[in-house]
């Protein structure tokens, strides 16, 4: 079944999560219609390549025009109509940087794996609940509701402004008129009737001018209250969903609603604005004894500027953290001398300020920061903000040729920094802009998360250890000092970050079971750990008990040979992969023989192995597992070839496989035969290309299982055999005849 079939199941909240990453950037239609096709691309590889992405983006082109043809023949209008706009949004938008499309696909496709991990999972964790809380979602609707009324107040306002401009221009009419007239003619009855009508209409005035003030007051009011309360609220839960997200954790949304309402009151704001300019200059042709004018509206005009410079200072925020596009998974960590990205957005979007806010990224404007390494920035770092290079018309500027580069300092310095030293460093790229808008200049600054530079790939594992600690436990937006006394973290929160790495990188999260295995391996045999806090050294610092490498670096390791050797079969579900020793022969020993699980080694950096389980002639359980397979030796035979081909040699018997079940009672065929290369049946005879006669051979991983009486000290571990016993295996094994051979 495909990704995208598994995701067409899920429950509707799941599928919310899904609607919320697919816009015109890559449009969902494409995704359904080529769903196949797609997901048999290397997009991310394509990410990280310009040549590869331009031929996937042509081959994505010509896959819409061959269902572009077939819809016409079907004359669905609709779908047609749609076709044709995301064919010219693949050409115009993509062609010029092929890499783009190739990184938002891969996105789409690992945060579909993501939700599709979560779903299996029978728990939320803490973490997501909080980012889904009903009272949030509740408070999004309210906000949304009050900008709306806002807005309808300030337009209704407009009108009564309206009136009373109407009323003073009857009125200036009427009061000059009587004025023009000579002396003998003001004296007469008619007159001073009129003269009483136009002291009424100046009373009516007045009242108006009050109500009207009034009236702004509420509005301006009811802004400052949203904006101090519920929008503050809204745009911090935002970005601390940015940070979670930026960690491996749900894909945060509602940026969109945010700009909704920030331009909303903006263009509330600015109508106030307009309605107190109005007032003035009907205050310059008319104005008497307690007018309320010249005493209430430069307080209120005061304050609607204040809001505005507060409204536009926080509408300026990081909408994607910088990240650089050879490591989507890991955003912050940034290598010296090499490319980065990173997009801004002004939430206020207003058609005058297009093309018209140049931005300006530095780095470490404050000095203030704790390391003693500085950079500066190369590349293009000015840009203007504009609307036409984000698929939503969004007012957002993208910087992608940044580079980070090390100032030389004096002779010295970084030695006395340790390994730990630099990736825990934290570092701030800031960015400054300037507003000019109907009379007011607005100076706006923001920063991006803190950042850890990293000079050489090997420092990347710990960097990223570092960002995961600094955003799991701060919402603190520039602590760059965190690292001076980083806090302790709750446990069951890292255990559910640390399922997001697996379900963000490797497309399948932990269960459980394995996030216990993971718990103990921390903290130990303790009997609960929703409580326990676990230190910062722990995690990344000291040494596994016995070993010489920490829980990350461990856990790291194995991640990258999940990426790299054993993507499929993890994805698949069937590599048990965290659990001890202790507790594989528990489950397998009232197994059948030839029961088997697959685990990673907990004393090889990166490696896995398996376990089976078989009965001796005395029916005693015995155990065997065998040497940990490393990234070395799995580049040169796939892991699921070795486990079919996989020979065990018990004293002078026949070499014979012993994996017959996957635990608990899968057969190896059925759970691994998919994944299969050729069958070693299929190697070509000498005669079919074996090349100058010789004959071909295949690679077979053996393992030789001593008798009772030298049975080594720890059976456990079976070794694969030496090159030069292998070798002479080999002499007596043909392809044809391995199942047969006798050593």
């Amino acid at each position: 079944m495909s990704q995208w079939s598994q995701v067409q199941q899920l429950e509707i909240k799941f599928l919310e999560q899904v609607d919320q990453f697919y816009d015109d950037n890559f449009p969902m239609e494409i995704r359904h219609l080529l769903a196949q096709w797609i997901e048999s691309q290397d997009w991310e590889a394509a990410a990280n390549n310009e040549a590869m992405a331009m031929i996937l983006l042509q081959n994505l082109i010509i896959q819409v025009d061959e269902q572009l043809d077939r819809v016409s023949q079907e004359k669905n209008l609709l779908l047609i109509h749609n076709l044709k706009r995301v064919r010219k949004l693949l050409q115009g938008k993509y062609h010029g940087n092929p890499m783009h499309i190739a990184v938002i696909i891969s996105n789409c496709l690992r945060e579909e794996r993501r939700i599709l991990a979560a779903a299996s999972m029978p728990v939320q964790g803490p973490l997501e609940k909080s980012l889904q809380n009903s009272v949030v979602s509740e408070r999004q609707r309210n906000v949304e509701h009050k900008v709306s009324a806002i807005k309808n107040s300030a337009q209704m306002t407009d009108q009564d402004v309206k009136y009373l401009e109407d009323l003073q221009e009857e009125f200036d009419f009427r009061y000059k008129t009587i004025q023009s007239l000579e002396q003998n003619d003001k004296n007469s009855a008619l007159i001073k009737q009129e003269m009483l009508a136009l002291q009424a209409m100046l009373n009516t005035l007045d009242y108006k001018r009050k109500e009207v003030l009034s009236k702004i007051g509420r509005v301006i009011h009811e802004i400052d209250m949203l904006m101090s309360n519920m929008l503050t609220e809204e745009l911090l839960d935002w970005k601390r969903r940015q940070q979670i997200a930026c960690i491996g954790g749900p894909l945060h949304g509602g940026l969109d609603q945010l700009q909704n309402c920030f331009t909303l009151l903006a263009e509330s704001l600015f109508q106030v604005r307009r309605q107190l300019e109005k007032l003035d200059e009907l205050l310059t042709r008319l104005t008497y004894d307690g007018d309320p004018i010249p005493v209430q509206r430069p307080q209120l005009l005061e304050k609607v500027n204040f809001l505005l410079y507060n409204l536009f200072r926080n509408s300026f925020v990081v909408e994607r953290q910088p990240c650089m596009p050879t490591h989507p998974q890991r955003p912050m960590v940034l290598k010296t001398l090499i490319q980065f990205t990173v997009k801004l957005r002004l939430l206020i979007k207003l058609p005058e300020l297009n093309y018209q806010i140049r931005v300006k990224a530095t780095i470490d404007k404050n000095v203030s920061t704790v390391s003693n390494r500085r950079f500066v920035l190369c590349g293009t770092h000015v840009k203007a903000m504009n609307m036409d290079e984000s698929a939503n018309g969004s007012l957002s500027v993208e910087f992608r040729h940044l580079q980070p580069k090390e100032m030389k300092t004096s002779a010295g310095s970084k030695g006395n920094e340790g390994p730990h030293m630099v990736t825990e460093e934290l570092h701030s790229i800031s960015f400054e802009t300037q507003v000019c808008l109907y009379g007011l200049t607005i100076n706006l600054e923001t920063s991006s998360l803190p950042v850890v530079m990293i000079s050489n790939v090997s420092q990347l594992p710990n960097a990223w250890a570092s960002i995961i600690w600094y955003n799991l436990s701060t919402n603190d937006p520039q602590n760059l000092s965190f690292f001076n006394n980083p806090p302790a973290a709750s446990l069951s929160q890292l255990l559910e970050v640390l399922s997001w790495q697996f379900s963000s990188y490797v497309g399948r999260g932990l269960n459980s079971e394995q996030l216990n295995m993971l718990a103990e391996k921390l903290m130990g045999q303790q009997v609960s750990y929703n409580d326990y806090q676990l230190s910062w050294s722990k995690f990344c610092k000291e040494h596994l008990p016995g070993k010489s490498f920490t829980f990350w670096v461990w856990l790291e390791a194995i991640l990258d040979l999940i990426k790299k050797h054993i993507l499929p079969l993890w994805i698949d579900g069937y590599i048990m992969g965290f659990v001890s020793k202790e507790k594989e022969r528990i489950l397998l020993k009232d197994k059948t023989p030839g029961t088997f699980l697959l685990r990673f080694s907990e004393s090889n950096l990166g490696g896995i192995t398996f376990t089976w389980v078989d009965q001796l002639e005395n029916g005693d359980v015995t155990f065997h597992s065998v040497e940990p397979y490393n990234k070395g030796r799995l580049s040169a035979l796939p892991f699921a070839d070795i486990l079919r081909d996989y020979k065990v040699i018990m004293a002078d018997n026949v070499p014979e496989n012993p994996l017959k079940y996957l635990y608990p009672d899968i057969p190896k065929d059925k759970a691994f035969g998919k994944h299969y290369s050729c069958q070693p049946s299929e190697v070509s005879k000498p005669s079919d290309g074996g090349g100058k006669g010789y004959v071909p051979s295949v690679f077979i991983p053996v393992s030789k299982i001593l008798n009772d009486s030298t049975e080594p000290h720890s059976p456990s571990d079976l070794l694969p055999m030496s090159p030069s016993v292998y070798a002479v295996l080999r002499e007596h094994l043909s392809p044809t005849a391995i199942e047969s051979a006798v050593s």
